[in-house]
């Protein structure tokens, strides 16, 4: 029998018994890949329940699971357990205890732990104080563009702590760290220029600096730039700029956004 024709408003002649199977069966494609990706969706993931009771403030709810994932070998988990521990929410505060789960997520080469347990060497938390054992844990979190641990390295080039002291190897390490836009970097590095150190003194180069510091939300960062600009150090002597930067700069530390 011939095929039945039907005619839409727009007065072309159609065939149904062509059209009409195709159109059912991508419904059909289209109703079971909802479906998939509702199910994908609305599985459970252990480790973002764990995240949400404690940003919750349900710390024991919270312990229980990162415990069951640490226990797993889940680095992520270990490195929050070191934090909660270092932190002492929900549980006593124990720097030794946060070291056990940081040594355990940098050993699957998790960066932030690496990055703290530099940090606990450095302040001597959990384990005796060592500088050249931070330093060793800064290069490895480092090498990685990790920008705190490149700013940590600076600081301790300058300071020579656990290495030489070596003002141009501090510039470099601020040099790395401020170029992904690091407001403690950027700030070093104007104070750098500010001094002569590593650098050349250059106000031009350390007001740059010290707004870019500001900028990104450092809060010594206006002082310095008010200071700059009262004694006319790399920009003309102005007192009205001088007190709008002491203002914005009082107005960070009382907690004040409205300057």
């Amino acid at each position: 029998p011939p095929l039945r024709r039907t005619t839409f408003f727009t007065g072309q002649p159609k065939l149904m018994s062509i059209t009409s199977k195709p159109l059912s069966t991508n419904l059909l494609l289209l109703a079971i890949l909802y479906l998939l990706g509702t199910s994908s969706f609305a599985a459970s993931n252990p480790f973002d329940d764990a995240s949400a009771a404690y940003q919750r403030g349900d710390y024991v709810e919270a312990i229980k699971l990162f415990r069951q994932l640490a226990a797993q070998g889940h680095q992520w988990a270990q490195r929050r357990l070191g934090l909660i521990y270092a932190e002492g929410k929900g549980v006593p505060q124990d720097h030794q205890e946060a070291v056990k789960w940081y040594r355990l997520a940098a050993a699957q080469g998790n960066t932030p732990a690496q990055y703290s347990l530099g940090l606990a060497y450095e302040k001597g938390q959990g384990v005796p104080q060592d500088y050249q054992e931070a330093v060793k844990w800064y290069r490895i979190t480092a090498a990685q563009e990790d920008e705190w641990a490149q700013t940590r390295l600076g600081s301790l080039s300058a300071e020579g702590k656990g290495v030489p002291q070596d003002y141009q190897e501090a510039i470099k390490w601020y040099r790395l760290a401020a170029a992904q836009g690091y407001a403690p970097a950027e700030y070093s590095l104007a104070l750098a220029y500010e001094k002569g150190q590593g650098v050349g003194q250059d106000y031009h180069e350390a007001m740059k600096w010290y707004r870019l510091a500001a900028a990104h939300g450092t809060e010594f960062a206006p002082v310095n730039l008010g200071v700059m600009y009262a004694k006319g150090r790399g920009v003309r002597q102005d007192f009205v700029r001088a007190y709008m930067w002491f203002t914005v700069a009082s107005a960070a530390w009382s907690g004040d956004s409205r300057a």
